[in-house]
Parts: C-alpha cells; sequence; structure tokens
C-alpha cells in the first residue's frame, strides 16, 4: 500500500510540478503528516526531491529528473486497453494516433502485462450508443474538437428546439460523449458555460484569434452538475401508479432502471395480489401517456386524473378497433 502511494507521489510531482504538502494530501487521501514522511522516505531512496519555502513553495522534482517506470500491473495495463474507444477517437480524427500509441503501448509493457492486456483486447468491446439507435450524426465535430484543442472561438449556427436557427460565437471548453451523442460545453459572450448537442450544429467555421479558458474550470465537474440538474429538469411531476407483480424488469425498462428503482425502494407493502403502489416522477402528462402504455395491463394509473382519463380513453379506442375486426 505505502510503495503505490510513494510511486502516486513521485508521478504527481512528475507530471504536475510544484505541488505543496496539502495538495499532494488531498490527492493521496492522506494526512499532511503522512506526506512529509513520504518525501522522507523517497529522499533518502535517492530521488531528488526538493522543498521550496515560501507562500508559493511546494514540493518539486530537480529540473529536468525524469523516472522510468516499466512496473505496470497486469489489472493496471488490462484497464487501459480497456478504455480504449476507437470508434470516437475516429470521429475526432485520432483513429490512427490511438492505434498506434496502443501498439507502442504494448510493446513497451514486459511479457505479464503484455499478456494481460490482449485478452483484454480480444474479449472485451466498449460499444457506446444504447440499443434502437445510432450514434448521433455530427458533420462538424473536427471543427469543434479542434476550436476546443487550439483554445479558438467558433461561430457556428445552432438549431434549437424553437422555430428559428441562431447564430454563435462560442468559446469551446471541452466535449463529452453520452451515450452515442456529443456535447460541446462553450461559454457565449462572457456568460457562463452551457451545453449544445453537437449534432444540432448545421455550419460552423473556426474564427479568429484566441480565448483564455478558465483556470478554475473543470470539465468532468460541470457535467456531473448539468446531468443532476437535466434531470431534476426533466421530470416535473409525479404520477401514483399500482404495478403488478413479477413486471420489475419491464418496468425497469420502460421508464429507467434509476427512477424505477428508487420508485420501488419508497414503495409501501404489496396488496394481496402482489400488486404495489409507487410514486413514479414524470416528465409530463403527455410523455407518462406515451411511455406507460407499453406495459399494457400491468400497470394502473391512480393519479392525476388527467393522465387517468387518457390511459382509459386510449384503451376504449383499441377496443374498438380490434373489436371491430373479430369477424
Amino acid at each position: 500500500m505505502r510503495a503505490s502511494r510513494l510511486l502516486s507521489l513521485l508521478l504527481l510531482l512528475q507530471t504536475r510540478g510544484r505541488m505543496t504538502a496539502t495538495e499532494l494530501s488531498e490527492e493521496l487521501e492522506v494526512s499532511v503528516r503522512t506526506v512529509y514522511r513520504d518525501v522522507e522516505a523517497l529522499s533518502s531512496a535517492g530521488v531528488p526531491v526538493y522543498a521550496d519555502r515560501g507562500p508559493a513553495g511546494g514540493y518539486r522534482l530537480l529540473d529536468g529528473y525524469r523516472t522510468r517506470l516499466n512496473g505496470l500491473t497486469a489489472e493496471e495495463a488490462s484497464s487501459l486497453f480497456l478504455a480504449g474507444l476507437p470508434g470516437p477517437a475516429a470521429e475526432l480524427g485520432l483513429g490512427e494516433v490511438a492505434a498506434n500509441a496502443e501498439l507502442k503501448l504494448l510493446a513497451a509493457l514486459p511479457p505479464e502485462p503484455r499478456f494481460h492486456a490482449s485478452r483484454m483486447r480480444e474479449r472485451f468491446h466498449l460499444d457506446v450508443p444504447g440499443w434502437y439507435r445510432g450514434a448521433d450524426e455530427a458533420p462538424f465535430l473536427g471543427e469543434v474538437s479542434e476550436a476546443v484543442w487550439d483554445q479558438r472561438p467558433l461561430r457556428m449556427t445552432y438549431r434549437r428546439w424553437g422555430p428559428r436557427d441562431v447564430e454563435r460565437l462560442a468559446h469551446p471548453y471541452g466535449l463529452v460523449l453520452k451515450g452515442g451523442s456529443w456535447y460541446m460545453v462553450a461559454a457565449v459572450g462572457g456568460g457562463e458555460p452551457r451545453t449544445y448537442r453537437v449534432s444540432r450544429i448545421i455550419a460552423a467555421e473556426i474564427a479568429e484569434g484566441r480565448f483564455e479558458r478558465p483556470g478554475d474550470f473543470e470539465l468532468a465537474a460541470y457535467w456531473e452538475r448539468y446531468a443532476a440538474d437535466f434531470r431534476a429538469r426533466m421530470y416535473t411531476a409525479e404520477a401514483l401508479v399500482r404495478v403488478a407483480p413479477g413486471i420489475e424488469a419491464m418496468f425497469r425498462y420502460t421508464v429507467g432502471a434509476d427512477v424505477a428503482d428508487a420508485a420501488l425502494a419508497e414503495a409501501g407493502p404489496p396488496d394481496d395480489r402482489g400488486w404495489v403502489v409507487v410514486r413514479l416522477p414524470i416528465e409530463s402528462v403527455r410523455h407518462a401517456h406515451w411511455l406507460l402504455l407499453r406495459l399494457g395491463a400491468d400497470i394502473e394509473i391512480l393519479e392525476p386524473a388527467e393522465l387517468r382519463a387518457q390511459m382509459a380513453a386510449t384503451v376504449a379506442e383499441l377496443g374498438g378497433l380490434y373489436g371491430a375486426h373479430r369477424d
């Protein structure tokens, strides 16, 4: 455990440069006192770690010092190849680069990690888009990724859900791949970052100049907040429903695993037929009507009355439609 932590500390200093003891303790999730002991252990082992005093001080490695580490475990080497996404890399114009990097890494590994990495690549494949839908067509992904990488403004025409397309001069901070769809996180007009679906960009060109990316912006943290806010905005109402026993898998598939699991966890005790009453978050009455019809007679809407009435009307229409063809 300590050997792994010492290695992590060394790699942090090598990749990030000067770091304070507090910063190292936060990264390694240990106390500052433990950092002091670890730095002393590295120094005793001959690693040139130096402490700079003063307000801007911290620990750093001797200028030009680079450690040559090939001590990847079999599991670590395997995980690197499992993380490879050839499809998205190709979409970003990095397919050949990623393939070459993979070959070089494979060649540099010792025999045992190389064997495990090769087996991982042979036996596991990542397919990002969900079933029944392909990846978004994003013809301007190349321009967007170039603007993100080079910190160049992007002049784009964006197709909103409203009646008109809009022109924007965006400062792209990053790209996110979610369920086969690319999203651009960008600021417009000096405002807060917003999210744009790349497939809805219908024209784009890289503008002159460069922009300064905020030093405190973290793409992963932004996306986590955005996703949480999106879920909160999406579910604006509730429905009270009775769910038949034995359809848990279909219920999870229909309304989403997270929503179904949370609703079922708070359900009351089953009745004498095994049915349970759950309070289900819904986007709207219209959407819930379309969605819950999939479950047929294995679900009963109790509230709201509008949704119950719509379900009853649809069932009556279906009865008339199929009843007319019995003969």
